[in-house]
């Protein structure tokens, strides 16, 4: 008899701290409530530093892009440059003939 009333006592404590909150949501929903919000503001940083990365690549691709356009122009003005000489030399090689 002793055995039965503390297990029923046992059983009544544990169910006591299982009891609902105010909103009437047991001890297992809230975990699963504390887990979806956990994750869903995991997610949200994942995304937002995604979203950075994302930014800062563009960023990037886009100072390359200048780079090589104003490498290009460069080029082209030194081969320019190096035409106008090469035909200034040619013009000098001619009138000492």
């Amino acid at each position: 008899m002793k055995a039965t009333m503390v297990g029923t006592l046992l059983v009544l404590a544990a169910l006591a701290g299982c009891g609902r909150d105010g909103e009437g949501a047991g001890p297992a929903e809230r975990v699963g409530k504390a887990i979806d919000s956990a994750g869903s503001k995991v997610t949200n940083s994942v995304q937002d530093e995604l979203a950075k990365v994302d930014r800062a690549t563009e960023a990037a691709r886009d100072k390359v892009k200048d780079a090589t356009r104003d490498a290009s122009r460069g080029l082209d003005r030194a081969t320019d440059e190096v035409g106008k000489h090469v035909e200034r030399v040619g013009e000098k090689m001619q009138k000492k003939d």
